[in-house]
């Protein structure tokens, strides 16, 4: 990860079947679905490098999601909270795109960087910190 706004809260990384029906969906439905779902969560670290982790169930393609919940609470919060894909494109006013998560996973690990985004601007939108 990177373009972290600061070092509060917890980062979050999520693992979706590469579908626009299912990306994004609840993590309840999807397994009731009988769809997998695979989520990393864990404290933000007071400095150095970021990396997470995630393990998906075979090679193939998925929809991957960060985000970085400031507050803590466990709940998006559009105010204050960021989010990156794997495109690391901005992602503005619009919930992310299926297209902008896609990751092809081969055998064994592949290791990406997602840059993180927050709401910013006059007319606010995401995109990363320091652009």
């Amino acid at each position: 990860m990177q373009g972290l706004k600061d070092r509060t809260g917890a980062l979050k990384l999520e693992l979706f079947p590469a579908t626009e029906a299912d990306f994004l969906k609840d993590d309840r439905d999807l397994r009731a679905e009988g769809k997998f779902f695979r989520r990393v969560r864990t404290d933000t670290p007071a400095s150095g490098a970021v990396t997470l982790c995630i393990k998906a169930p075979q090679p193939g393609r998925y929809a991957l999601f960060f985000t970085h919940d400031r507050d803590g609470k466990n709940k998006f919060n559009v105010w204050a909270d960021g989010a990156g894909v794997v495109t690391n494109e901005r992602l503005g006013r619009s919930k992310p795109k299926l297209a902008q998560s896609i990751v092809t996973v081969p055998q064994g690990i592949t290791r990406l960087t997602i840059r993180a985004q927050y709401l910013r601007g006059v007319i606010p939108s995401f995109g990363p910190v320091n652009d």
